[in-house]
């Protein structure tokens, strides 16, 4: 029992904290009326709390969720990873964390070895000062999402086809060297030259993700079967589902594999989201937002891996009218699976906050609220799944 006479009611910063009243999301995938506890960056049972000044925050009204982990995005806020900047990832990590999304993986695009490599090195160096402690209030960069170059020409969306190649075991190592093993992802169309060999040679090294890719049914199968496990945005950049050819869209459906769901209204129909949970099942769904650099801001004109893009709203176009990535936050797309799509919260919450966590290796630090792990999570009002609190590494935002 808390004695309230004893404790300074406040809403700021302290060593240790309180999160009381909320309806809390657990490990079991469902909704619990409980208190949470926080001593220093860490969530604790009640009995781990030390003797310090406490925090105390009512979140009467509100569910507590873990922090999203957006495992493919591009940018936001004018920035996009591909710029190569410790600014630009210092931007992209501020918004983040500001609208709920407490763990990063952004992507890369397809672009020259050169400019991957700098990204990189740029990516390893700002790893270094995250953990030194010189990035907080920041969302926490926990790896690498390498979208591109080894994939197809006749599915490259909004990639540059100048730089597209096969699959190139050197690129790949010199890249994992420069940023310290931090790539986490690496797409892969698997009818190219040499696709079967590099998943099998990288399977314990990285997710191995079908992606931009024309493969049949057959085809994508034997890539599972050698060790991919993965499917960037499902749907798009793909052949797409039929009765006689089911693709990758139904080798996903039979091998077990994990895909991406992109849901912001605009690169899935809600009703295909919704056929999506039923063929998958709630923990083989991760949502991402695949979001470029115009988040967070204006309609206007910007620019996605080199490339010219107009944005209106939450549509993102090249100049042909090719989608080129989304304009929607990860927390956005959650709430719009909820409230738009008809997808219960609490397997949304389990496809942006607990699958993606679990699938870039970081569950054992991220994604629940459970005594040991980082203090991230969200508040959200009931009402209408708005935030009202944001806590980072045991700090309220």
């Amino acid at each position: 029992m808390v004695n309230w006479e004893q404790i300074t009611i406040i809403e700021g910063q302290g060593e240790e904290m309180i999160i009381k009243n909320a309806s809390v999301y657990t490990e079991d995938g469902c909704f619990e009326e409980k208190d949470i506890y926080i001593a220093g960056d860490k969530f604790c049972d009640e009995n781990g709390k030390g003797a310090g000044k406490e925090v105390i925050i009512d979140g009467d009204g509100c569910y507590a969720i873990p922090g999203l982990t957006d495992i493919h995005f591009h940018g936001c806020m004018g920035s996009d990873f591909c710029d190569g900047t410790i600014e630009a990832i210092d931007t992209m990590a501020a918004y983040e964390a500001s609208v709920g999304v407490t763990t990063i993986v952004p992507a890369t695009m397809t672009l020259g070895s050169e400019q991957l490599y700098k990204i990189c090195e740029t990516a390893a160096e700002y790893k270094k000062a995250q953990d030194a402690g010189e990035k907080e209030r920041k969302a926490i960069f926990c790896g690498i999402n390498m979208e591109g170059p080894f994939i197809s020409k006749d599915k490259m969306g909004a990639q540059n086809p100048a730089y597209i190649s096969k699959p190139d075991q050197a690129l790949f190592d010199e890249m994992q060297k420069k940023c310290g093993e931090l790539i986490k992802l690496v797409a892969i169309a698997p009818e190219t030259e040499g696709a079967m060999e590099f998943i099998r040679e990288n399977k314990k090294r990285t997710v191995l993700s079908l992606a931009h890719t024309t493969a049949d049914y057959d085809t994508a199968m034997k890539a599972f079967e050698e060790g991919a496990s993965h499917v960037t945005h499902l749907y798009n950049a793909m052949p797409p589902y039929s009765h006689r050819a089911p693709g990758v869209v139904g080798a996903t459906a039979d091998s077990g594999a994990e895909a991406e769901l992109i849901c912001d209204g605009v690169h899935i129909h809600p009703a295909a989201v919704r056929t999506t949970f039923k063929m998958l099942g709630e923990d083989r769904i991760i949502f991402i937002s695949d979001s470029m650099m115009a988040t967070g801001l204006e309609d206007g004109d910007y620019s996605l891996g080199g490339q010219a893009v107009k944005v209106t709203g939450t549509l993102a176009t090249l100049k042909d009218g090719t989608i080129a990535g989304s304009a929607t936050n990860l927390m956005d797309c959650m709430r719009r699976a909820v409230l738009d799509m008809k997808i219960p919260l609490e397997k949304a919450v389990k496809c942006a906050a607990v699958n993606s966590a679990k699938s870039v290796g970081i569950y054992d630090q991220y994604g629940s609220i459970t005594a040991g792990k980082t203090a991230n999570l969200v508040l959200l009002r009931k009402s209408d799944l708005s935030l009202y609190k944001v806590v980072l590494k045991g700090q309220v935002l």
